[in-house]
């Protein structure tokens, strides 16, 4: 059976790369993005196939009028790909009021439109599979990705709550803790705090500690992604990509021990 696929944030990056393997397994997709054009060639190469959605994630009643028109598209919506984000990069004090709010406006409560919008549908059919795509980096705070990791792991929170409530209506959700991939976050779709001089030493060794490498293409992620799918039951979170593994299970041990340091400290509290 062909599935029907709701893709944010379709237009570039891990959204482009999991459309395009969508259609190329005779799926169905209702691509949505801001900027459209990057897909008018797909949509061409796939009649019938793709219907591209102007939207913006950040406007709440726009999302819920396009998930109507998505599922009238189609007739159903069987994969959510919770997609559309972007990289707020500098540090928290450098950081405006206006650039905080416009972050997570998009990368935490455009999630959160989308998953209230996609649910009534996925539970009056009885079946679907949300993915909420977040950052292997959302373990931890990083110095000049705070901003990002606090809305990723803001979204993973809510992910997880939104597992259980939805659970006993037969729909699936898991968050995809996604590796360091050549998306175009950190160019295109990254928004630079204004640099505080007194923090040019420190960024010079976040410079030297990342290096020029972009990260694989993100077609390499979804073979793993497609095979989840599949799964009759799915894990609710995924680390997405090898090396990030082995980090993210290196942050968790590290904070396991640090937890263990200070248990005599932690225990003369009650509760």
């Amino acid at each position: 059976m062909t599935r029907v696929w709701f893709i944010t944030g379709a237009s570039r990056g891990l959204g482009r790369a999991f459309t395009e393997a969508a259609l190329a397994a005779g799926d169905r997709v209702v691509a949505a993005a801001r900027n459209l054009e990057p897909l008018a060639e797909l949509a061409d190469k796939h009649p019938g196939a793709l219907v591209r959605l102007p939207l913006d994630v950040t406007d709440r009643a726009a999302v819920f009028k396009g998930v109507e028109q998505a599922v009238a598209a189609f007739g159903r919506l069987d994969v959510v790909l919770n997609n559309a984000g972007g990289l707020l990069l500098g540090m928290v004090e450098e950081a405006t009021e206006e650039q905080l709010r416009a972050h997570f406006d998009v990368n935490f409560f455009g999630a959160v439109w989308v998953t209230q919008a996609v649910v009534p549908h996925l539970r009056a059919q009885g079946s679907g599979h949300l993915l909420q795509v977040t950052s292997m980096g959302a373990s931890g705070g990083f110095a000049s990705t705070g901003m990002y990791a606090a809305g990723k792991a803001a979204l993973n929170s809510v992910s997880e709550a939104v597992a259980m409530e939805v659970e006993p209506f037969g729909i699936k959700v898991t968050i995809l803790q996604m590796g360091g991939y050549d998306t175009g976050l950190f160019t295109v779709g990254t928004t630079m705090t204004e640099p505080d001089p007194l923090y040019a030493k420190l960024r010079a060794q976040l410079a030297e500690m990342w290096g020029d490498e972009a990260g694989p293409d993100p077609s390499t992620a979804v073979p793993a992604v497609m095979e989840l799918l599949d799964l009759p039951e799915p894990p609710v979170r995924l680390i997405v990509g090898g090396a990030s593994y082995d980090m993210v299970l290196q942050l968790e041990q590290a904070r396991t021990e640090q937890y263990r340091a200070w248990e005599r400290l932690s225990r003369l509290a009650p509760g």
